[in-house]
């Protein structure tokens, strides 16, 4: 039977501030993170110049880094991969964030099978130094069309290796009721065949099939709702808008926030995060270990907002843990 401890929460470095106009250095967030009395952990993947910093901070305040992440692109960073796991195993992390950018470095979309090679190799390495590489479901990368990542995860099955993928499911929840984000890599065809079923209430919904498979081997959670609105206060160097990959967890005050805010529209996200607590709950073989709060001040998340992007993370901890223990309840009670 599961305990609490079971499942850490933690917050990563990038939602350890208020604004993005006033990013504090790392010591402070390490400190913020661990004042705020709900999180267990950091998450973060220090640059070279910050690494010593970090490293002292987590010792000073007693806040471990329990995970990592970086993006990648193939042909080009596999070098800079195997540098942050050996950090992260300095650091006493358990995993790390692998996001791998659709182009590999000379220009050609990546195939499945592709990616499924490197995912071997980063496992491998990851291994050596007890740090598990879970790929993520993100924008801008190869899993951004989410039919691929059952494509891939069987090619790395058929080679006697565990498929294990970070859910970011902000990712699943803004692309619904969203014909525009679901053109991205071609998926709406998929979504409108049913081929591919975001909405998390539907049967073979993606984010259900990932869970039940037992891939979640790592968690991010920062609120989003289904047609998410774009970022208007925040544009890229193109000019184009933010994409609006963030809905603030907790009720903003009043001009905070661009667009109006309804708590019952965040119910297919929080559904999400009960059907993987659920699933841990019960299930002994469950890889998932850790859940990482992430609301943050990129332009396709909050930047420009008015809101405390910290305060969000904590409201959303507090909020992750008492589901977790509702969860580990009802596993108890169904048991018992």
């Amino acid at each position: 039977m599961r305990a609490f401890g079971d499942l850490k929460i933690g917050c990563t470095g990038g939602g350890a501030t208020h604004r993005d106009t006033d990013i504090p250095d790392i010591a402070t967030k390490v400190r913020m993170v661990k004042e705020a009395g709900v999180f267990d952990y950091f998450d973060r993947s220090p640059p070279d110049e910050e690494f010593r910093d970090l490293y002292k901070a987590s010792e000073r305040y007693d806040l471990p880094v329990l995970a990592s992440g970086w993006f990648y692109t193939l042909g080009r960073d596999e070098p800079l991969y195997e540098r942050n796991i050996v950090k992260a195993r300095l650091l006493g992390s358990r995993v790390h964030n692998v996001q791998v950018l659709i182009e590999h470095a000379d220009g050609h979309v990546l195939t499945d099978a592709e990616v499924a090679e490197f995912y071997l190799r980063a496992h491998d390495f990851g291994m050596r130094h007890d740090v598990v590489p879970c790929f993520e479901v993100h924008v801008n990368m190869w899993s951004e069309h989410f039919g691929r990542v059952e494509r891939v995860a069987a090619l790395v099955a058929a080679r006697g290796v565990p498929f294990r993928m970070t859910l970011d499911h902000s990712h699943v929840i803004f692309k619904m009721d969203n014909p525009a984000e679901q053109d991205v890599q071609g998926m709406r065809a998929d979504v409108e065949a049913g081929r591919v079923i975001l909405d998390p209430a539907r049967p073979g919904n993606v984010c259900g099939r990932w869970i039940g498979a037992g891939f979640v081997a790592h968690a991010h959670a920062r609120a989003a709702i289904p047609a998410n609105p774009v970022n208007i206060r925040a544009r890229h160097p193109d000019g184009s808008f933010g994409r609006g990959i963030q809905y603030p967890f907790v009720r903003p005050e009043p001009g905070q926030y661009h667009a109006g805010w309804d708590e019952s529209r965040l119910e297919p996200w929080k559904r999400v995060v009960r059907d993987l607590f659920a699933f841990h709950a019960r299930e002994p073989a469950s890889p998932l270990g850790q859940i990482s709060c992430e609301h943050i001040p990129p332009v396709d998340y909050g930047a420009g907002a008015g809101y405390s992007i910290f305060e969000q993370n904590v409201a959303c901890a507090k909020w992750l843990r008492a589901e977790w223990a509702a969860a580990i309840r009802n596993t108890e009670e169904t048991s018992g």
